[in-house]
């Protein structure tokens, strides 16, 4: 038994320390040369503090302010809670959960049709962007609370829209943190 047992520990151990200590201290090491500001989480800062990051989505209150998709993290958008809400199409507290959502959201732009993610929660729950349409159904509530025209607010989103990748990859999207970032420098 001895003479199986040793190799086996042996091999554990190696593979262990390969495995589990080697490979993400050489992967980290790669990620922080070739892409330091991803690998470091794309934090946001301001004055010298941390006010969020571009990957994960934030609460933002205010009428003054755009907002992202709802979460379904379970505190708000707590990174720690990412998940989605395990709630099926025919789930009561779902369907409640959307209508109080959608009847939110008409009421600050009645008459216009909401788009379906600022009522959904995304998968992860922590979605940091909304598309160009989900925005621009964000401005007359925005352009109101801070006395902007409709038009410096398009224009503000069609600054901060990115592209499609590579022209054909993904979808137009906003985000949201970068768009609120850039109303702060707006004056009416």
């Amino acid at each position: 038994m001895r003479t199986h047992l040793r190799p086996a520990l042996a091999l554990l151990l190696g593979f262990s320390i390969l495995t589990g200590v080697v490979y993400p201290l050489v992967v980290t090491g790669i990620a922080q040369l070739a892409l330091p500001k991803q690998a470091a989480g794309s934090l946001v800062t301001e004055n010298g503090k941390v006010i969020g990051s571009t990957l994960i989505g934030q609460a933002f209150a205010s009428e003054k302010y755009f907002q992202g998709r709802p979460s379904a993290a379970g505190n708000g958008y707590d990174a720690a809670a990412s998940s989605g809400s395990n709630l099926g199409p025919t789930s009561a507290k779902l369907q409640g959960q959307i209508k109080e959502r959608l009847t939110a959201l008409q009421a600050t732009n009645p008459g216009v049709t909401v788009p379906g993610e600022l009522v959904y929660a995304s998968a992860s729950g922590l979605d940091p962007d909304v598309s160009p349409a989900a925005a621009a159904f964000q401005i007359p509530r925005v352009a109101k609370a801070r006395g902007l025209s409709h038009e410096q607010l398009n224009e503000l989103i069609v600054k901060n829209t990115h592209k499609r990748s590579l022209g054909f990859l993904g979808e137009p999207t906003v985000n949201v943190l970068a768009l609120n970032r850039a109303l702060d420098t707006l004056k009416p």
